[in-house]
């Protein structure tokens, strides 16, 4: 059989007053809910430090024995060969059911996730964020018409789904990249039926990225997270950092929502990277003829946490989305 089991730990937050039990599957189920599960292992709650621990228990189906747990190998998820897989699986169950497979975080969240970066999005325009001098204050009905022009990209998209949420909020300058060419097919064919034939659809690597294109707004759902979860991450996690700031356009914006970091935790990787950046930008081996490279640190604009999430059928707090702007 296999079993879902949660382990909270000790935090200064409060934990969430009730839990579903754990879930009891049969075998049968398991390569299913591990091919589609987006992060397993421990999944770190951002403002409940709750921590769900997923592990196969194998036991005789003729003894009542429970054989110790066996824990799932992480890095399978951030190597590109368990991604291929998995979205060609799920690309056939398209064809033959018309599912859209795995929605990372639930509907529910992508859904506010979209509603919330358009709001952003306006709050900028009327001069409502701090420290914004770059851009100037429109009207509401102003803005809602220039939504349209943002160039928008989303990183990392899987299904794409989260391409036909900002869609439906008025975004339509809308490009999509994955690194698995199974996932850019299934978001080609859900965007076809859906009717979002305007979405644009390509196989990239982020982190090798080709696009000569620069944006103004950058949605990551997930990706850094999946990143984290590659053997040479510290290496893979640079590499985002260093690509991300060259697809962001200087007043831009990156959005990235997460269920492995808190808030802290990504500003802290933005300050690594600014003061990373900051000290590339001041090498004395530049010669004096020419300009240093013109540095553009992030900078914290505004986050907030889901009010719930399910994995699995358990429901806990589990993800935070944090904007930043690209000075």
């Amino acid at each position: 059989m296999a079993g879902i089991k949660l382990s909270p730990e000790d935090s200064e937050f409060s934990q969430p007053s009730e839990l579903r039990p754990p879930l009891t599957l049969h075998p049968s189920s398991l390569t299913t809910i591990v091919l589609s599960l987006p992060i397993l292992g421990r999944l770190r709650a951002t403002t409940g430090a709750l921590w769900m621990t997923i592990s196969v228990m194998q036991m005789p189906p003729s003894s009542d024995k429970e054989e110790p747990y066996v824990e799932v190998d992480n890095s399978m998820l951030g190597l590109q060969s368990h991604w291929d897989a998995t979205y060609a699986g799920d690309l056939a169950n398209f064809h033959v059911h018309g599912h859209a497979g795995e929605v990372w975080f639930g509907a529910v969240v992508m859904s506010v996730v979209a509603s919330w970066t358009k709001n952003l999005c306006i709050d900028i325009s009327q001069g409502c964020m701090p420290n914004l001098s770059d851009f100037k204050s429109k009207s509401f009905e102003q803005f809602e018409k220039d939504l349209a022009r943002w160039r928008v990209l989303d990183v990392g998209i899987g299904n794409g789904l989260l391409l036909q949420e900002l869609a439906k909020q008025g975004f339509s300058d809308l490009t999509g990249i994955d690194y698995s060419e199974g996932a850019i097919n299934l978001a080609q064919n859900l965007a076809d039926r859906d009717g979002f034939t305007s979405i644009n659809f390509l196989v990239d690597d982020n982190l090798e990225t080709k696009l000569e294109r620069q944006f103004q707004l950058v949605m990551d759902k997930g990706t850094l997270d999946a990143i984290g979860l590659h053997p040479d991450d510290p290496i893979k996690r640079i590499m985002y950092w260093d690509s991300i700031s060259r697809l962001v356009v200087p007043g831009g914006i990156l959005v990235i929502t997460s269920c492995k970091s808190t808030k802290d935790e990504l500003m802290q990787e933005v300050d690594a990277f600014n003061r990373r950046r900051l000290s590339s930008s001041q090498e004395p081996e530049i010669p004096k003829d020419q300009d240093a490279p013109r540095d553009y640190p992030f900078k914290y604009l505004s986050h907030f946490q889901s009010d719930s999430t399910s994995v699995l059928g358990v429901v806990g707090s589990l993800v935070v989305t944090v904007a930043f702007l690209r000075g």
